[in-house]
């Protein structure tokens, strides 16, 4: 057996390459959208793929089962009740796909969604071995120290409640997951970060029998318990999720992800401004603060980057970036991950255009915890916007401080005073400056973010 796990680690996924080194056929399971690497990978093991499985229907990335298909032929599988625009072969439960010496079997599991299938890999060729399975793709359906929020497709069909979905995401796991040996490894879809579940680990694969040990919701007594726990306290969805899981039912375009945007002079750069389109600067927050474009948005390059675009852009809007020569095809290809296809070019040398027009050029206001202390007691008393997730409020906040989590700020910005000073925080300064250049790039007038975030504010009240 050949298997390859790939972890995307600034959208916190996993996908894998299984292939049977006797035949020659493989399988690529939850393929990110640059396809690449998976094709390159096959080939040097001349390993052929013939299907693409899609454990479930994704919300947080457009998968790369169309890219794939078009490169290799290969076909797009789905567990029963994924409805999609293009082909795709049903697989049934308890359905086993034979490579040669290795053979997949489906389970299906649903709960995180209502198709959801999760993976037994058999391994008939490991010397005798094979009677037993040797690992479990397990999707979102468990993961390394948690399980698949079920909140994500509840009222999809009518009358499923979140905890209805709950409830099968219980019955999957005992009469499906848990059936299995402890020896059974176990590889997921995703990891610490995402927003899929809310206590990931940072490893990337275990086992049944670890998970059976120390994962919080398999420890829980009775269904009952496991519901209540599980439809509590996951973090805020994600703004784009809902597009994605559109984008992955449709025939949508494919992914060219070699060639980079074009350059776009200055003037060009403010023509797309004008018709309604964003410059999405990709500066870390202490560059974007020193000098950006008039009503840009940051969102660093060097963090989550894709999924904290997706929260503060809509999709469809003309993106033109800002970066790095070397950096601007990255930037295109991991907005296209989440479906945002939408670039149109990159501002060409920024440093000449912002010299050449200085009357174009802004600073972001940031303070230090000691100074927004000081306005908190000022008058007028600023508005404090805290962008963090709910679950990370338990660590304390500012006095007086609004909870709107970053991926509903869009949603909520109707609901605050353009007009008002306002100062956003988070936990560390990322996520802040993205709200506070968007609140600036909407009309804010006075808008400052917090400088090293809660934590510094918790340092400075020691």
């Amino acid at each position: 057996m050949i298997f390859q796990q790939y972890y995307l680690s600034c959208l916190s996924h996993a996908s894998y390459l299984i292939g049977d080194e006797g035949t020659g056929d493989a399988v690529v399971v939850d393929p990110q959208r640059d396809v690449s690497r998976y094709i390159d990978d096959a080939e040097a093991s001349r390993l052929k793929i013939r299907h693409v499985i899609e454990t479930h229907l994704h919300a947080d990335f457009v998968s790369g089962h169309l890219e794939l298909a078009a490169a290799t032929g290969a076909d797009i599988c789905y567990g029963r009740g994924a409805e999609t625009s293009f082909p795709v072969r049903t697989l049934g439960d308890g359905e086993r796909l034979s490579l040669g010496q290795v053979e997949l079997e489906v389970r299906a599991t649903p709960g995180h969604t209502p198709e959801s299938i999760s993976l037994v890999v058999w391994d008939r060729g490991d010397g005798g071995q094979g009677s037993a399975p040797w690992g479990v793709l397990t999707g979102d359906t468990l993961f390394v120290g948690d399980v698949g929020r079920p909140d994500l497709t509840a009222g999809v069909e009518p009358g499923v409640t979140v905890a209805d979905m709950a409830r099968q995401l219980y019955r999957s796991l005992q009469e499906q997951l848990l059936t299995l040996p402890d020896a059974t490894r176990v590889f997921p879809a995703h990891g610490a970060g995402s927003a899929c579940g809310k206590s990931l680990s940072t490893e990337t694969s275990s086992t049944l029998g670890e998970q059976r040990a120390t994962n919080h919701a398999l420890r829980l007594e009775g269904e009952d318990a496991f519901v209540a726990a599980i439809t509590e306290g996951q973090p805020a969805r994600p703004h784009y999720f809902a597009y994605d899981a559109t984008r992955n039912r449709e025939a949508r375009g494919l992914l060219d992800e070699h060639t980079v945007p074009p350059p776009m002079s200055l003037q060009e750069v403010l023509a797309v401004q004008a018709g309604g389109g964003v410059v999405l600067d990709t500066s870390p927050p202490e560059e974007f603060a020193r000098a950006h474009l008039r009503g840009s948005v940051n969102v660093g390059l060097e963090g989550r980057f894709a999924e904290y675009a997706g929260d503060v852009l809509e999709p469809g809007t003309p993106i033109v970036l800002v970066a790095e020569e070397e950096h601007r095809l990255e930037a295109k290809v991991r907005l296209a991950r989440i479906g945002f296809d939408t670039v149109v070019g990159c501002l060409d040398e920024p440093l000449a255009a912002f010299t050449e027009r200085p009357d174009l050029v802004e600073r972001s206001s940031r303070l230090r915890a000691d100074e927004l202390a000081h306005r908190i007691r000022s008058v007028p008393v600023p508005v404090i916007v805290d962008v963090r997730n709910p679950g990370e409020l338990d660590e304390g906040s500012v006095p007086g401080a609004r909870s709107v989590p970053l991926p509903r700020l869009l949603d909520e910005l109707g609901e605050l005073d353009p007009q008002a000073v306002t100062v956003v925080y988070c936990a560390g300064g990322y996520r802040s400056s993205i709200a506070a250049s968007l609140l600036a790039a909407r009309g804010w007038r006075d808008v400052s973010d917090l400088l090293g975030g809660y934590a510094a504010w918790k340092a400075l009240n020691a």
